[in-house]
């Protein structure tokens, strides 16, 4: 999985750009998680309790995203269907992202978990 944490040159806010099989993840993080250290440990909880089978799937819904975690992946979606730009949520509209209305990205839970590690170490500095 390739992703790229960097502050935007402009307004100086944390980006994530991420591979196209990835994409949601990387405005997920922006809008959703930002430098937010509480959601940072319930997203590592709620890893903890699916990876120790404490629950089968857990599902946090945001503003404009949805991250659902089960034993093996974590799913993050739009939380509306679009059909078109002018659907787009802001924080999708402004960047190059290939949506359709099923628009889903996917990853391994440990994957994810490194992800959001990672996130919280760049965003703190």
């Amino acid at each position: 999985m390739e992703y790229e944490f960097r502050n935007d040159p402009i307004t100086g806010q944390a980006r994530a750009l991420f591979s196209l099989e990835q994409q949601m993840i990387g405005p997920w993080l922006e809008v959703e998680v930002g430098t937010n250290n509480e959601m940072l440990s319930a997203l590592l909880v709620s890893i903890d309790n699916v990876g120790h089978d404490q629950k089968h799937e857990v599902t946090i819904t945001g503003k404009e995203y949805s991250v659902t975690f089960t034993k093996d992946d974590v799913y993050v979606q739009p939380n509306t269907n679009f059909n078109g730009e002018d659907d787009l949520p802001e924080s999708l509209a402004m960047q190059d992202l290939h949506l359709d209305s099923q628009s889903v990205s996917a990853c391994g839970l440990d994957d994810f978990r490194q992800i959001l590690l990672s996130w919280a170490k760049f965003t703190n500095n």
